[in-house]
């Protein structure tokens, strides 16, 4: 996300012809501010965001949705009520994907919350959690984005046509393995960034 907006305001002054001298005077910052931010090494508040695109004339809605998008990242979340499967299914998911952000939750509504504030692109989602279901849970992540993946983990096989109609990426039986989970990503409703190397 740093690099993307990093890349986009750099593009953005110089097509305007505006130094990061310049830029920085009219949103009463230093230049080094501006250096950092198109270097990739921080980024700026929202108020920033406001006071860039005044100056630069353009929409504030477009630099917004880079720094809330976070298009450049993968984040992935493991939801199960028991710990040692969340445990177990960690080190398979690094394996197969290293340079996802793997976050792994025991209570759903802790992982719903999360999933409010940051773009999750795939979840492992458990269906019997005590007295919650994993296919209502399902829609809940729907709502908050329709494009996240989603991937059942089960120990019971005759869940497998209901967790279909939800609207699910795929269906696994646990404990989960490398060769299985990388089968169930070659076939995501949204295919994931850079995983043509991967599988």
């Amino acid at each position: 996300m740093k690099r993307k907006f990093a890349d986009t305001l750099k593009k953005l002054r110089t097509s305007k012809l505006i130094s990061q001298h310049e830029l920085a005077e009219k949103i009463f910052v230093t230049r080094s501010a501006i250096a950092k931010w198109e270097n990739g090494y921080s980024l700026p508040d929202m108020l920033m965001i406001k006071r860039i695109c005044k100056a630069l004339e353009v929409n504030e809605y477009d630099l917004m949705e880079i720094l809330l998008d976070g298009d450049d990242e993968l984040n992935v979340i493991i939801l199960d009520d028991r710990k040692i499967v969340v445990q177990g299914s960690l080190s398979v998911v690094e394996e197969v994907l290293p340079n996802a952000n793997i976050f792994g939750f025991t209570k759903p509504i802790e992982a719903v919350e999360f999933a409010k504030k940051k773009k999750i692109s795939l979840i492992f989602l458990d269906i019997e959690m005590g007295k919650t279901n994993g296919l209502d849970i399902c829609k809940n992540f729907l709502e908050i984005n329709p494009q996240t993946n989603i991937i059942f983990l089960t120990a019971f096989v005759e869940y497998s046509f209901e967790a279909w109609s939800t609207g699910a990426s795929g269906y696994l039986l646990k404990p989960i393995t490398a060769e299985n989970l990388k089968a169930q990503l070659k076939n995501l409703r949204y295919p994931l960034i850079n995983l043509g190397e991967i599988l």
